[in-house]
């Protein structure tokens, strides 16, 4: 999949950075934290997440003013703000309906979007989210402390070539992450931003407050979060879904703020936003021939076609740029998707397909 990045203003003249990547029903994901549309691209942390929204969907997605290839000068950072830079992605592609994605802060910013335009989400997903910042969680002095901590920790040393300041920011990311994601994940933070924007950005999130608006939620809401979630505490999620009306509520069993596809809680989080979304077929018919296997992640996919032309795990790993631990516990969601208890079989059923075959 080659993804297309274009541009558009926001109500105050903001320059906002945007791609779509995939085919199908359009899916949109509000901006999070710290992206950056390139960097995510090819990266080990968001492009699994990317792949697998893109699966069965044209995935819509953007940089937030103030990082990524959005206009860096800027000093509007407030959740009506936020609501307009996702107006103005959704008014440059024309989008009349689809499923929206909220992350961590991205969360408020996709309740806000789904009260103002009732009518265009038909689906509200929350992850790792909250309605409180952090400011509005009744701190104690010592919490307090440790929030004014976060942001001057930004400040004064993201711009420095070590990376010990964001080390701090990515080990509370993915905890569990290898050392290459945390790596990325480092590098991202330096490049995404100014640590003045990151800073700034870090002090507005702590002043959002969106539980009046979760209340007045009428779209169908799916929230997760994880039960050890050392970005957002696990409370925090699930106030937010006990605030919106007939939410449903997932606890995951992980600790990462951003999901790694190594963790069992990723199985559990795909199936469930799948069920609730749906590949959106019965609206909007896919053109050509059916995809094999359609259970199947793209990476997935990518693995099992590997497999069908004889890789090794670990030269499957080389080629992909894995650790032969992650390809071990992709093979093992793939046999139980295909119902299969050996490679051979595997094997078999991806020839059978198409998949694998040389030349």
């Amino acid at each position: 999949m080659d993804q297309q990045i274009r541009f558009c203003h926001s109500a105050d003249g903001t320059r906002i950075a945007y791609a779509t990547v995939g085919s199908g029903p359009p899916l949109v994901k509000a901006a999070n934290y710290l992206t950056h549309l390139e960097h995510d691209w090819n990266g080990p942390v968001w492009r699994p997440w990317l792949e697998a929204l893109a699966q069965h969907h044209t995935l819509v997605r953007y940089d937030e003013r103030g990082c990524g290839l959005s206009d860096w000068d800027v000093a509007n950072y407030t959740l009506d703000a936020w609501v307009q830079d996702l107006e103005a992605v959704v008014a440059a592609l024309g989008l009349e309906r689809f499923p929206l994605l909220g992350i961590s802060q991205g969360a408020s910013v996709s309740v806000a979007y789904a009260v103002r335009h009732p009518q265009k989400v038909s689906h509200l997903i929350l992850y790792g989210g909250y309605a409180r910042g952090r400011f509005h969680r009744n701190l104690t002095e010592e919490e307090l402390l440790q929030a004014e901590t976060m942001i001057n920790a930004i400040r004064i040393g993201w711009g420095q070539q070590n990376p010990a300041f964001r080390q701090l920011f990515t080990t509370m990311q993915i905890p569990q992450g290898t050392e290459a994601q945390k790596d990325w994940l480092n590098e991202l933070a330096r490049i995404s931003a100014t640590p003045e924007n990151a800073a700034t950005m870090e002090r507005a999130f702590y002043h959002i407050d969106a539980a009046d608006l979760a209340r007045q939620v009428t779209t169908s809401t799916l929230v997760l979060h994880g039960r050890a979630d050392a970005g957002v505490p696990f409370e925090e999620g699930r106030l937010l879904a006990a605030l919106i009306p007939g939410a449903r509520f997932v606890p995951l069993d992980s600790p990462n703020h951003i999901l790694l596809e190594s963790e069992p809680a990723w199985t559990r989080f795909w199936a469930e936003v799948n069920a609730f979304v749906g590949s959106g077929s019965e609206d909007h018919p896919a053109s050509g021939a059916p995809q094999p296997f359609p259970e199947l992640t793209p990476r997935e996919l990518e693995i099992l076609n590997l497999v069908a032309q004889g890789a090794s795990n670990e030269a499957i790993a080389a080629e992909l740029v894995l650790t032969p631990k992650t390809v071990r516990n992709h093979i093992s969601h793939i046999y139980s998707k295909l119902a299969v208890n050996s490679r051979a079989q595997a094997i078999v059923l991806a020839r059978e397909a198409g998949i694998g075959i040389r030349g």
